[in-house]
């Protein structure tokens, strides 16, 4: 084409070209990614595969627990599997509004404003487990708004449960969480994990998930986009960069199942972490079985 300041037959092979390199580099991060090793894998392999034993020493153990934040995504996921096992004799859902859940009599659920979280002490109170999936964003919620739900609100609801009673405390961190970042979502995150860890629970165990993957409906182009893309490379690598929701409240509910330390100890749990503590996995010799 000579009425083009640029020639078609160099350009496109050129640009066709570093397309196929740059495919290839991603591959090979991804690969890289998905083959690598981390810390007591075996320890999490064993509470996986110990996840059905443990269960029924833990249910008769008559525990209970609360959930701070059991709307979202892997808080209904985790309201689900507690309803499912019934591990615990009562579960408190805590929360800023009250939704329609099919689930048994031991759950309540307790709709607070949480800039009074200091006058609903009570509710956290022998309550010997805590889950906490409490989490918003920059967009929905504005910078001030995020901080004071996934920082204040967050480390306010450990404290007080502390203070009332709960041994083991789950929170769902992010990748990448680190008090020194300089942006504002993991060093956010990364804050709150300090916080929490100054608290001395007999277990407080941090997750930090992958790239979510969960079955609600996007509502947005970027969003379908991202969650296609996704789903495809996590059929290819499914350890590597993605995290299923069941995965994140399976390996949850599996570590709170491993008997108390003890003395005070914290659990980070990273992506790979998460898959091979869950069960559901690739990536141990023997899968979790069933529950």
């Amino acid at each position: 084409m000579k009425f083009l300041w640029f020639r078609c037959d160099v350009i496109i092979p050129s640009s066709a070209l570093a397309v196929f390199v740059l495919i290839l580099a991603l591959v090979g991060f991804l690969v890289q990614l998905e083959l690598q090793l981390i810390p007591d894998s075996e320890l999490h392999c064993s509470m996986a595969s110990e996840a059905a034993a443990n269960l029924n020493r833990f249910r008769s153990e008559n525990h209970s627990a609360f959930i701070v934040g059991y709307t979202g995504e892997i808080g209904k996921a985790l309201v689900h599997d507690l309803n499912e096992l019934k591990i615990f004799k009562k579960v408190v859902l805590i929360g800023r509004r009250q939704v329609i859940l099919d689930v048994g009599p031991e759950f309540e659920q307790k709709v607070i404003n949480f800039d009074r979280l200091d006058e609903h002490r009570e509710l956290f109170r022998n309550l010997d487990v805590g889950f906490c999936c409490l989490s918003t964003t920059q967009e929905k919620s504005g910078t001030q708004g995020f901080i004071k739900v996934d920082h204040d609100y967050t480390v306010l609801s450990a404290e007080i449960a502390k203070q009332q009673g709960c041994k083991q405390f789950s929170i769902v961190s992010s990748r990448g969480a680190d008090k020194k970042s300089t942006l504002l979502y993991p060093r956010t995150k990364g804050q709150v994990e300090e916080a929490l860890k100054l608290m001395k629970f007999q277990r407080l165990s941090i997750y930090r998930p992958g790239m979510l993957l969960s079955k609600r409906e996007e509502k947005h182009l970027l969003e379908v986009l991202t969650g296609f893309v996704l789903k495809h490379v996590h059929n290819f690598f499914p350890t590597a960069i993605s995290t299923p929701v069941d995965v994140v409240v399976r390996a949850m509910i599996n570590h709170v199942l491993v008997p108390l330390p003890g003395t005070p100890q914290w659990t980070l749990y990273n992506n790979k972490a998460l898959h091979l503590a869950s069960g559901l996995s690739r990536g141990c010799p023997t899968r979790n079985v069933e529950l």
